[in-house]
């Protein structure tokens, strides 16, 4: 073979001729090693860079047009072997970190991939604390490396899981890095709607890069993770706002919009209030589905516990589970949960309860709801009334801190009375209700009480304030009149 690739050489000209036409010089790395019938050499066949003409030499260095292995594999013509920890990104960047070598391969990938690595949490130092945890190639492979496009990619978002898996599911690997970190991540995945429809064979459905990114990817904890508690809605919005993109699974679009609006959206999104409800608290993450009708109480009653509680012994759980009705979502929605406000109960046209009762259909509960909005609205007239009069009794500077603080009792009285309406029992929503209303009627008394003690201090001192002018005014005339006797017998 040596010998007839020296005879070939011999009829190559300094003009790359051969018998008259143009030839590619040979790249004897890649001849040498299909003749050996070396694993790399097979699989470097369909690697993209051997499509695009890169050469075995461009990146393990070396004279690609030397016969001689000792002259191919010179240090002196750059030969550095196969690349270890770090120095296999860095041979990697020096093309992929190159705009200018990019746009002669006609790529369009982005050029900041290593520098994205290197700040991720897989940038981090590995156990011997001279290298990087990941290496391009631990994703990506070395000489077999396709497009992304490619079904035979590693990174093909249908072997994108078994990819991370790799790693992620490995329970010892794992624990020498963060042992608290879930190693069940692929198995959830896999019974999620995401994962089975990818399992499939559908590569738009969601996959650990689709979330956590791929060379960016950050800790949960960093502000600028995209599963960071307050990028989560928008993240899941990339896919799940998008109608287009949707349209062949046939769910709405709007579930980001409604959310925004939402008592949780507001605060998390607006307030910052990480501890508020995103859509993987619901729906899970890494196994995400849709909560089931019998489900959504247990879901909302992880924050929601004493209102769950209530309800499971109200008249509702049954009715709700014959006619099966999902409990929360029934009266609350789900995406567009707003504040709860008193006009949700009550028989009004705009109340929750009148959906079902009225007074000719479920007339029971229709009384019900009518004698709760009753005691509900009275305590927050009473409310109202009272703060008036402790607010008029400190605008005439009367102390009234007592009542006040008696006045917060009050509040949350009325904050009780929301969560006991899902009892829909009316003697167990009375009995939330007047002792708030009998604190108000003393809060009502004592600032009462202040005001008038204002007046009657005001009428008091007006009428002092009248006899002592009186006496002040005798007393000036008194004065006066002694000093002209006391005259007049002088001039006699």
């Amino acid at each position: 073979m040596k010998y007839l690739i020296y005879i070939l050489g011999f009829f190559v000209g300094s003009n790359g001729l051969v018998f008259g036409q143009a030839q590619k010089p040979v790249d004897q790395c890649v001849s040498c090693h299909n003749d050996l019938g070396t694993a790399e050499a097979e699989l470097f066949k369909h690697d993209i860079h051997f499509a695009k003409g890169i050469s075995c030499a461009d990146c393990h260095g070396g004279d690609r047009r030397a016969t001689e292995m000792e002259q191919a594999m010179d240090k002196k013509a750059g030969y550095i072997g196969v690349p270890k920890g770090d120095q296999i990104s860095a041979v990697c960047a020096s093309c992929h970190s190159d705009p200018e070598k990019m746009k002669r391969y006609h790529s369009s990938l982005p050029t900041n991939q290593f520098e994205n690595l290197k700040a991720s949490v897989h940038g981090k130092l590995d156990l011997s604390g001279n290298n990087r945890i990941v290496q391009c190639t631990t994703c990506h492979h070395a000489h077999g490396i396709v497009s992304v496009k490619n079904p035979a990619s590693p990174v093909y978002p249908l072997n994108t899981p078994a990819t991370c898996g790799k790693c992620h599911a490995n329970p010892t690997y794992m624990r020498t890095y963060n042992p608290s970190l879930p190693v069940d991540q692929l198995e959830k995945y896999r019974t999620s709607i995401h994962g089975i429809r990818n399992k499939k064979g559908d590569p738009k459905t969601a996959e650990c890069a689709s979330c956590h990114g791929s060379h960016d990817i950050k800790s949960v904890h960093d502000a600028k993770s995209s599963v960071y508690a307050l990028n989560i809605p928008a993240t899941c919005a990339a896919c799940h706002s998008n109608a287009a993109y949707m349209k062949p699974y046939g769910i709405p679009t709007d579930q980001f919009e409604k959310y925004s609006r939402s008592v949780h959206g507001v605060a998390l999104l607006k307030k910052h209030d990480v501890s508020a409800p995103a859509c993987n608290d619901c729906h899970g993450n890494h196994g995400a589905a849709p909560p089931g009708v019998e489900s959504i109480s247990k879901v909302c009653g992880t924050c929601h516990a004493l209102n769950a509680d209530l309800f499971s012994s109200s008249p509702h759980k049954k009715a709700f589970d014959e006619r099966h009705l999902p409990e929360c979502e029934t009266c609350h929605s789900n995406h567009e949960i707003l504040p709860p406000t008193e006009k949700m109960i009550g028989t009004s046209a705009d109340a929750v309860c009148s959906r079902c009762h009225s007074e000719k259909e479920n007339e029971k509960g229709y009384v019900a709801a009518q004698q709760m909005r009753s005691l509900i609205d009275s305590l927050i007239n009473e409310e109202a009334k009272a703060q008036m009069l402790v607010s008029e009794a400190e605008q005439r500077g009367m102390e009234i801190s007592d009542a006040k603080f008696k006045l917060r009792d009050a509040h949350q009285a009325m904050l009780q009375s929301r969560t006991a309406i899902h009892s829909f029992n009316e003697e167990k929503f009375a009995e939330t209700v007047k002792p708030g209303l009998a604190t108000i009627a003393v809060v009502k008394s004592e600032a009462k009480g202040a005001v008038e003690e204002y007046y009657f201090r005001r009428t008091g001192l007006g009428i002092a304030t009248l006899i002592i002018t009186i006496l002040a005014v005798s007393l000036f005339l008194y004065i006066r009149r002694i000093e002209k006797n006391g005259q007049r017998r002088i001039k006699l």
